[in-house]
């Protein structure tokens, strides 16, 4: 990768996930469908359109989408894109400002670059995490508050509005914190990337599409992530299921993995 080939990609990224939200708040204005179709046909739309401009543009690298039939030929790509047409697809359906449309690239099982759109909030966030070419910056409305930033003395949690279970309200508590419910992974990491939290964790369900293209975003701010044990994660691998997220200041790291292990998090399989 050379800054050339990193502002070419950034660039593409970064129109493909706002066109892709573009795409996806005109089927609210065209007021045909709700609910569960609503979300269906805005998940197949952006999925289409982002499959076919990142195969056309990108031929020789793999892609992985949530929508889309998963094959095996991208694990042999040293580059893969990793993208999520609608993340939140049920606050999408409900026509409520959390969700996102996460477009990442990777580079040898690792964060490269990546762009989370946040379109009916009017914001995309991207980030460069290439070690020498580190960058980050947004789109439309917000600044970004980077991970050396001070953290207030009560801590803001980023939780599901839907379902909390016991450990994260224990979690919460050992904090000393207060929770800030959002749908969306990629809007509840963003929700700390623009002073709206604190402190995502994560332990379930989540998907390499799910986390990459916030991922990488909250690095190349400065942010601190990984599993709950400490761990990192690893990209464009044969299971995508990478479940797990911690995300948080640096300077909160050993105090948030220590919370989670005293409250449960590291045993509880709900």
């Amino acid at each position: 990768m050379n800054q050339d080939t990193i502002q070419r990609d950034l660039a593409f990224a970064i129109q493909a996930a706002a066109d892709a939200g573009t795409r996806a708040l005109s089927l609210w204005a065209m007021e045909r469908w709700e609910g569960r179709t609503l979300a269906d046909v805005g998940d197949q739309a952006c999925d289409g359109y982002l499959q076919g401009l990142i195969t056309g543009r990108y031929p020789d690298d793999g892609l992985l989408s949530e929508e889309t039939v998963d094959s095996p030929a991208r694990l042999a790509r040293d580059r893969a894109w990793i993208v999520d047409p609608l993340d939140g697809t049920k606050e999408y359906g409900q026509m409520r400002q959390d969700w996102a449309v996460h477009v990442a690239l990777t580079s040898k099982n690792a964060c490269s670059l990546a762009a989370v759109a946040l379109p009916a909030q009017n914001r995309l966030l991207w980030g460069v995490c290439e070690p020498g070419f580190e960058d980050v910056g947004t789109g439309g409305a917000g600044t970004i508050v980077r991970g050396d930033s001070p953290q207030p003395a009560k801590a803001r949690i980023a939780v599901s509005r839907s379902h909390t279970p016991e450990w994260v309200e224990r979690f919460i508590e050992g904090m000393g914190g207060e929770p800030a419910p959002a749908g969306s992974a990629g809007n509840k990491v963003a929700m700390l990337l623009t002073g709206d939290a604190d402190v995502y964790v994560h332990k379930v369900g989540l998907k390499e599409w799910d986390t990459c293209a916030p991922e990488t975003v909250a690095r190349a701010a400065g942010w601190h992530v990984c599993k709950l044990r400490g761990e990192e994660h690893a990209y464009n691998q044969e299971d995508p299921y990478n479940h797990e997220l911690v995300v948080c200041r640096p300077a909160a790291r050993e105090r948030v993995l220590e919370v989670l292990a005293e409250c449960g998090a590291l045993e509880d399989r709900k």
